[in-house]
């Protein structure tokens, strides 16, 4: 378990100390990855580890910007290496001119579901739904029913990362936080009249799970109300002292965690909130990052993050640091996506010379000449290129009539389409 850090002292030695590593690099050093006592009494050489440690935190002190949430005070530091993190997301996710990411106008939509799908998945995953990407994918495209708690999981947090979509410019209330969590929720809580309900009682600690130790006592239920009022306050109206709208939404996404408003769900609710903050403030690229897959593979460090930062004075600089480095390789993450599906583009761009056949339709024949067990249908055609069902029957039942698909019944109303016979010699057939 997480150390807890030792009482700091400030005397001529703390400040002495402090200049000296200041002056020769190494506190820059430190506060940029922001290391916590348990690194940093390892690293003490030219004093003790209590010097050390009151020397960094005497330097944390003297930079910290304070907000207050109730009756708690909580700090954070913008460092360089913060500043430099803002500003690459400030390039890269933000503005009103667009970015140099390469996604063309055709392909927005495209990529945002495929973003939107990845993000519902991770997020669920990280809460303990349990399914494969694959089939989870399958399920939102095709519109299938969820049969498992996991696969509604994973439906929840898509039809709510939408929802967010698509109201992104709305204000913050108790009431529509109380109607995001009822869509993350849905039929998936033991009790359903927790669903879009905060918690009524203090039965509810955040636990390690591998010793059962309580690493957080959320504040009492008689304060949530309150708590989230302020909460709202804060992410729809600017503060007296300016803070940086990124470290703004991550400020909302750890204050989510600590109040715990919900009996359940207040991680996804958490990363819902911050997506929607970004997007309300320009951050128009964040419908294409899939954040929740770095933190999903990160998760240890994710969870460090909270607990640094309520053991050491509540200073959030520790989660700051690691979701901005979560946001830039999210971007990075974003950029290979992109360039693998614009490859993909170019290999159905053959498919493209055949006569009658539109660009949506080139790729369908891609996909059936990658997969050929495929079955598809309308809903899925639908879903993936988001156009209406009416359009996506259309584009199949022209690849049927040109003879790369044949019909499959399912029932008396119902059919799908799997690839031909001839396929392959049809293909061949028009010399690609």
């Amino acid at each position: 378990m997480i150390e807890s850090p030792p009482t700091f002292k400030y005397d001529e030695k703390t400040f002495a100390l402090y200049t000296q590593l200041r002056d020769n690099g190494e506190l820059k050093e430190i506060n940029d990855a922001y290391l916590y006592w348990d690194k940093i009494k390892y690293r003490a050489k030219i004093a003790t580890p209590l010097e050390y440690w009151s020397a960094i935190k005497a330097s944390r002190t003297i930079n910290a910007q304070i907000i207050h949430f109730g009756n708690t005070t909580f700090q954070f530091v913008t460092t360089d290496y913060v500043q430099q993190l803002v500003h690459y997301c400030d390039l890269n996710i933000g503005g009103n001119l667009g970015s140099n990411i390469g996604i063309a106008e055709t392909d927005k939509t495209k990529f945002m579901i495929s973003s939107i799908m990845e993000e519902a998945i991770s997020s669920s995953q990280m809460e303990g739904a349990n399914t494969t990407r694959k089939k989870a994918k399958e399920m939102i495209q095709k519109e299938l029913k969820p049969k498992s708690k996991s696969e509604q999981m994973i439906m929840n947090n898509f039809v709510t990362m939408k929802y967010i979509v698509q109201n992104k410019t709305d204000d913050l209330t108790p009431e529509k936080l109380l109607y995001i969590h009822n869509l993350i929720s849905n039929e998936t809580l033991d009790n359903k009249l927790e669903e879009g309900v905060f918690r009524d009682n203090d039965e509810i600690y955040v636990v390690n799970y591998s010793n059962s130790e309580v690493v957080h006592t959320p504040p009492n239920h008689l304060e949530i109300e309150g708590l989230i009022n302020e909460l709202a306050d804060f992410f729809n109206n600017e503060q007296k002292v300016f803070i940086h709208p990124i470290i703004k939404g991550i400020i909302i996404h750890f204050m989510i965690g600590w109040i715990h408003p919900f009996t359940d769900g207040n991680g996804r609710t958490a990363r819902a909130l911050f997506y929607w903050y970004m997007l309300k403030n320009g951050y128009w690229l964040t419908e294409y990052l899939t954040i929740s897959t770095i933190i999903k593979d990160t998760k240890n460090q994710y969870e460090k993050a909270f607990l640094y930062t309520e053991i050491d004075q509540n200073d959030m600089t520790y989660f700051i640091t690691y979701h901005l480095k979560t946001m830039e390789k999210a971007f990075i993450g974003l950029k290979e996506y992109i360039g693998r599906k614009q490859k993909e583009v170019i290999q159905a761009a053959k498919f493209i010379k055949i006569p009658n056949v539109n660009d949506r339709q080139a790729q369908i024949l891609k996909i059936l000449s990658e997969d050929p067990d495929r079955v598809l249908s309308s809903k899925e055609i639908e879903n993936r290129f988001s156009i209406s069902n009416f359009t996506a029957r259309a584009d199949l039942n022209n690849l049927e009539s040109l003879g790369f698909l044949e019909k499959i019944q399912v029932n008396k109303i119902k059919h799908n389409f799997i690839r031909s016979k001839n396929f392959n010699q049809i293909v061949k057939s028009y010399k690609l």
